[in-house]
């Protein structure tokens, strides 16, 4: 049962299903001995759901911005940036690094999506790094997998899936192994012998139940065997990002070059200042946790979180927003240009938004990944547009990438 059957099946989940924060997962991409990727980390979030870029970076300086927003924007203690954009308060743990020039956004930015605005559909395309020129819900290569497929000399435990939810940004022809936070897998060391000793002439499930074992193996040693923090020692409910970033930046420390996660609850029709302020929070826990734990590789990291649309420029009656066009990209690490917001402000007169009710979009968010390969990875622009994000033409270089 894939991902699409199940939420389009469970009428109760109803279009927040895709961006349920119970559903939560890392993919990790790992170089070989010789490092064919270099040193540069990548980290992708997903942010499920339609984050609100107009939320988490306030334009307070167009004062159309709080005629939109009677509610949203009442008393906002957003920390000022640069006398135009505003950070949401709930990502104020983030200001130290926006002065130390790591941490960048990217406003009013799309894929190629537009107009039926549904979660899976734009994840869809999110992920698979396309343009329009196949029908959505068709299997495709996720852009990252496609990246791997690129570089020659990668080993064949090229992907990890950690987490209730697999990743289809690195889905494709480069393996991708599995591992779900809260599962445990104990066996006794005869038992594991006897096991080993069935499978050994069938080299699927040999294979098969020897990478279980190691993994679960790795997981004990790093004390996630017990599954998630009970409520009681995790009052916040952060304890989950700390597991999965804890295992990702392990690898991220050694040989594994790539990392995905998929962070969800970002659908915000109604009460929207308590929603995306826990989302908010995670993700901030996710970045600090992730800075933290890389350590010195954080100088060689670069984080994109992005989503598969923003949200309407006016809020609606229940104190939220609906599912709009222009959305925002967030940018952190040591490897980025920081202390900006990039990309072509459109404004938020009437005239300038799309269909009269959407941040208009003046970039594709493609292009950022696009340019951030580049730089990482000495990847030629033609061979992005060809292979990794087919059919994208990049534009010019934003040059956020140190």
């Amino acid at each position: 049962m894939n991902r699409r059957f199940f939420l389009r099946g469970s009428a109760m989940l109803g279009c927040s299903a895709a961006a349920h924060p119970f559903l939560s997962s890392v993919t990790l991409a790992a170089a070989g001995g010789g490092h064919p990727l270099g040193d540069h980390r990548l980290v992708v979030i997903i942010l499920r759901g339609a984050m609100d870029g107009l939320d988490v970076l306030q334009p307070l300086g167009d004062p159309l911005f709080a005629g939109y927003r009677p509610t949203l924007a009442q008393n906002s203690r957003a920390s000022d940036l640069d006398g135009y954009f505003a950070l949401h308060a709930r990502l104020g743990g983030l200001m130290p690094l926006w002065q130390a020039g790591e941490l960048a956004f990217a406003h009013a930015v799309s894929t190629p999506y537009r107009d039926k605005r549904s979660h899976f559909d734009g994840q869809d395309l999110l992920e698979a790094g396309t343009g329009l020129d196949a029908p959505l819900g068709v299997a495709r290569d996720g852009w990252l997998n496609r990246l791997l497929q690129t570089v020659p000399g990668l080993t064949a435990q090229t992907a990890y899936a950690i987490g209730r939810e697999a990743v289809p940004l690195l889905a494709g022809s480069a393996g991708m192994r599995s591992w779900e936070p809260d599962t445990g897998l104990e066996m006794s060391s005869q038992n594991r012998l006897l096991l080993e000793a069935i499978y050994h002439e069938d080299a699927l499930f040999r294979d098969a139940s020897a990478e279980a074992l190691d993994l679960a193996a790795i997981m004990k040693a790093g004390g996630m065997d017990a599954g998630l923090p009970a409520k009681s020692k995790d009052p916040a409910g952060l304890g989950d990002i700390d597991a999965l970033v804890d295992f990702a930046a392990a690898r991220l420390r050694e040989d594994t070059r790539i990392a995905a996660f998929s962070q969800n609850g970002w659908d915000t029709h109604r009460g929207q200042a308590a929603g995306i302020g826990r989302s908010l929070t995670r993700l901030e826990r996710l970045v600090l946790r992730l800075k933290e734990q890389l350590g010195p590789v954080w100088g060689n990291t670069t984080v994109l979180a992005m989503t598969e649309f923003g949200r309407t420029v006016r809020e609606n009656g229940t104190k939220g927003t609906d599912h709009g066009t222009g959305g925002l990209l967030v940018m952190a690490g040591g490897a980025i240009r920081g202390g900006k917001v990039y990309g072509r402000w459109p404004g938020l007169a009437e005239a300038d938004l799309y269909d009269q009710r959407d941040l208009m979009p003046t970039s594709d968010v493609r292009a950022y990944a696009g340019w951030a390969m580049a730089a990482a990875y000495g990847l030629d622009a033609s061979v992005l547009e060809r292979s990794v994000f087919p059919g994208l033409d990049l534009g010019t270089n934003p040059k956020f990438m140190l």
